[in-house]
């Protein structure tokens, strides 16, 4: 199955398609307003601590105080790691090793004490980030955790020999005071390769020590990689084929990191110039629209009905206009079995996590339930979020969870509807905005003669254009190379779309 990056880059926004052949499997998206702050790394002030709850609350210097559990606070043996970027370094895949006996939470921390947190949770909702003081950094083929020994590989990397060169090179190579967690594009690296990303890593650590001796709390330390350069380092593994990007300046970027990291996949790396937007050119965009719908359809004839509260996501399984060959018993199997994969598929690509509960089609069989949820063990092998899964019930329902570290694809793209007293969602403002962005700068690729842009759009979209985008116009009007004017039209529907090239 062939693996193919799109990275899409317009000044206002970013966004980065995996593709699986042809099918759309995850789905990143940064807002220039918005950055991520998971993975980066601050000075904070211990505002309040918890007894009852085991917890503290920090003072990073964002709007809301950060969130501490004792579980994330190292004692004086070794713990294991808790890992910043669970989705991304492949936390899922390592097996620490037992954690020691905690101490209390109020004996280790006090009101006011300054200490080094890393972000592992973003801030979603009325709650604030949750953070973590084991620091863990990211490399391309290590993660480094600094003050631990503990030293971890990837599940997926499966092969015995392999995992003993590789735990050899790490316990011949790795400083004194310092774990590694293997990645699984460590796999088949070479020892220089390996010593390098430590020397990397080392380096860097050095560098948030000395940037954090130096800050008063709070003060950001040390700002991980923006989602472009991030997706490269984590995500374009050796078995992903192709990386386009339709960015020139972020292409030259993406080269001289992949030129330094992994040399063997500059060849991969292309830089996409045609006049049909990248996301377009490959379905992708429709893609997004599907998955924010409630119902799937499996290629059965059956179909999915997706529900999300905040408490919980269920997944209802019907079989809909499959009848069948044979037996109603081999029908609901196949439905079932088609429904695992495309449960777990569009769980990570509309990245739902908390607790999950799917409702399978009742079998009597338990031979077959078996097969159901090993079908679902399997699909869950190729998602990076860790995930626990308990086993399916006799009435077919499955509960499982899966780690929450950023806003779902339906949270960051639509808002309560505010025609139903919030019972439904609809696009938010911000995503009806950049989509008229995008759709001037593909009207305006297509006919080269004109000299001035028109916008037309509903008014509230046009009051959020020109109040809150002045800048993502300015930087429309420089790519495309025409003046842009934004008219709010009463007449237009909330995602409706005019524009009007003139001379």
């Amino acid at each position: 199955m062939g693996k193919h990056l799109l990275i899409n880059v317009v000044p206002w926004e970013t966004r980065v398609a995996l593709l699986e052949d042809t099918t759309l499997v995850e789905l990143h998206i940064e807002r220039g307003r918005e950055r991520g702050i998971a993975g980066n790394i601050y000075k904070g002030k211990v505002v309040r601590v918890l007894p009852g709850m085991q917890a503290a609350f920090v003072d990073i210097g964002l709007e809301k105080a950060a969130f501490l559990h004792a579980s994330d606070i190292p004692g004086e043996e070794e713990l294991p790691p808790t890992l910043a970027q669970e989705g991304e370094v492949e936390a899922a895949e390592v097996v620490p090793p037992a954690a020691p006996e905690l101490r209390p939470i109020e004996e280790r921390l006090q009101k006011g004490q300054e200490i080094l947190v890393q972000v592992a949770k973003e801030p979603m909702g009325s709650k604030g980030a949750r953070v973590t003081s084991q620091i863990s950094l990211p490399g391309r083929y290590l993660v480094c955790m600094p003050g631990t020994r503990h030293i971890g590989i990837s599940r997926r990397i499966e092969d015995a020999a392999e995992r003993d060169r590789l735990r050899a090179i790490l316990e011949a190579e790795r400083p004194a005071d310092g774990g590694f967690i293997v990645r699984t594009a460590c796999e088949g690296v070479t020892k220089r390769e390996i010593h390098d990303d430590i020397r990397f890593l080392t380096r860097l650590w050095a560098r948030v020590q000395k940037q954090a001796e130096a800050s008063a709390a709070p003060a950001l330390i040390h700002q991980d990689l923006d989602l472009v350069l991030r997706v490269v380092r984590d995500v374009f593994t050796s078995d992903v084929e192709r990386l386009t990007i339709d960015s020139p300046d972020d292409h030259a970027r993406v080269l001289e990191f992949v030129k330094t990291l992994m040399p063997r996949l500059v060849p991969r790396v292309h830089l996409y110039e045609g006049v049909t937007p990248i996301f377009e050119q490959h379905g992708v965009e429709t893609k997004i629209a599907r998955a924010l719908e409630r119902r799937v359809w499996l290629k059965s004839g059956g179909y999915l009905i997706f529900e999300q509260t905040e408490s919980l996501t269920t997944v209802d399984v019907n079989t809909g206009r499959y009848v069948g060959k044979k037996s109603q018993e081999e029908t609901i199997l196949r439905v079932n079995l088609e429904a695992a994969k495309q449960v777990v598929q569009q769980l990570r690509l509309r990245n739902i996590g908390g607790i999950i509960v799917i409702d399978f089609i009742d079998m009597e069989n338990a031979a077959n339930r078996k097969k159901v949820f090993d079908a679902l063990q399997e699909a869950l092998r190729k998602d990076k979020a860790r995930s626990n899964v308990l086993r399916i019930s006799e009435l077919g329902l499955v509960q499982m969870t899966r780690k929450r570290t950023r806003e779902s694809l339906e949270q960051l793209l639509t808002s309560p509807c505010p025609h139903c007293g919030g019972t439904a969602r609809t696009r938010s403002v911000e995503t009806l905005a950049y989509d008229a962005l995008r759709r001037a700068l593909r009207e305006s690729a297509l006919h080269t003669n004109s000299t001035r842009i028109a916008l037309r759009v509903h008014p509230e979209v046009a009051a959020y254009l020109t109040e809150r985008e002045p800048h993502s116009l300015e930087a429309l009007a420089r790519q495309a190379g025409r003046t842009v004017a934004v008219e709010p039209v009463p007449e237009l529907a909330r995602d409706q779309v005019e524009v009007r090239l003139g001379a």
